[in-house]
């Protein structure tokens, strides 16, 4: 597919690089937080407040991991997307998806106006996010 507004693959190079180096920023990010919960574990913990802060630690650090693989998720499908010549189309009304919403959100699969619509979609119920389908 060709996007009228960005023409051939190779206009995407620019959102390659930013996309690649946003996973590899993630990718930094995920390594370092599992170094620092491997560091700040305690073998044993000598209280109840030790243990609760190590429950509460591993909590944060599984929500952080969470969105950061998500965040992953939606890189790659952009990369994907750039790979197969749709990438900057809205799969939801087929529009392009507007340069400075790729610019502020280059993983961005649907333009503005379908976004909002396909979030309140899944919040009710009608529609499953592919992406956290794909976690599962």
């Amino acid at each position: 597919m060709m996007n009228a507004k960005y023409g051939t693959k190779s206009n995407f190079a620019n959102y390659r690089r930013v996309l690649e180096s946003k996973a590899e920023e993630v990718r930094d990010s995920l390594s370092k937080q599992k170094a620092a919960q491997v560091v700040s574990r305690l073998d044993i913990p000598s209280d109840e407040g030790d243990l609760s802060q190590q429950h509460h630690e591993e909590w944060l650090f599984l929500n952080r991991n969470s969105i950061d693989m998500k965040l992953l998720r939606e890189i790659s499908g952009a990369l994907k997307r750039i790979d197969l010549g749709s990438y900057g189309v809205c799969p939801e009304c087929e529009e392009d998806i507007s340069v400075k919403r790729l610019d502020a959100v280059p993983w961005a699969r649907y333009c503005v106006t379908c976004q909002d619509l396909v979030a309140t979609r899944i919040e009710e119920g009608e529609l499953v996010d592919e992406l956290e389908e794909a976690s599962r």
